[in-house]
C-alpha cells in the first residue's frame, strides 16, 4: 500500500546553482546533502511540510540522470510513495502488471530501501517505491 507521497525528484545539470534557487525558493536550506556512488548521482533533500524535493545531478557519464538530461533535460524526473513493507508493495505490483525496474529493492539516498516502476506501466511516469531502513 502505498502511504505518502514521499518526494519528487528533480533533474538538474548543475546541483549547486540549482539548491540555491530552491533555498531561496522555499525560504529553507536542504536538510541534507548524499552522495550514491552505487547510482552515480548527486542529491540535495529539501523538506517541504510533510513531503520532500530531491535534486538529483549526475556524476558520471554512465549514471541514469546523466543519461536522463541528455535525453529529455532539466525537470521531474520520478515522483516517490512512501510504503509499509516494499516487497509486499513489489509483488501486489507485479501481480497486476506494471513492470518493475528492479527484482530486489535496492539502497538508495536518505535512508531508504527502493524500487522503481517503469514509465511505459504507470502512464509516463516513473514512479519510486520507498521504505524507511531499520
Amino acid at each position: 500500500m502505498l502511504t505518502n507521497l514521499e518526494h519528487l525528484g528533480l533533474a538538474v545539470q548543475d546541483l549547486e546553482a540549482a539548491t540555491a534557487l530552491y533555498t531561496t525558493l522555499l525560504g529553507e536550506p536542504p536538510y541534507k546533502r548524499e552522495h550514491v556512488a552505487s547510482e552515480g548521482v548527486d542529491t540535495v533533500f529539501f523538506k517541504v511540510g510533510g513531503s520532500k524535493i530531491e535534486l538529483l545531478a549526475g556524476t558520471t557519464p554512465e549514471s541514469a540522470i546523466t543519461k536522463y538530461l541528455t535525453k529529455k533535460g532539466e525537470g521531474i524526473h520520478h515522483v516517490a510513495f512512501e510504503v509499509a513493507d516494499i516487497r509486499v508493495t513489489m509483488a501486489r505490483l507485479r501481480e497486476q502488471g506494471f513492470v518493475l525496474l528492479n527484482e530486489e529493492p535496492k539502497r538508495g539516498a536518505d535512508n531508504k530501501l527502493v524500487c522503481f516502476v517503469h514509465p511505459k506501466s504507470a502512464a509516463g511516469v516513473l514512479v519510486e517505491l520507498c521504505q524507511e531502513i531499520g
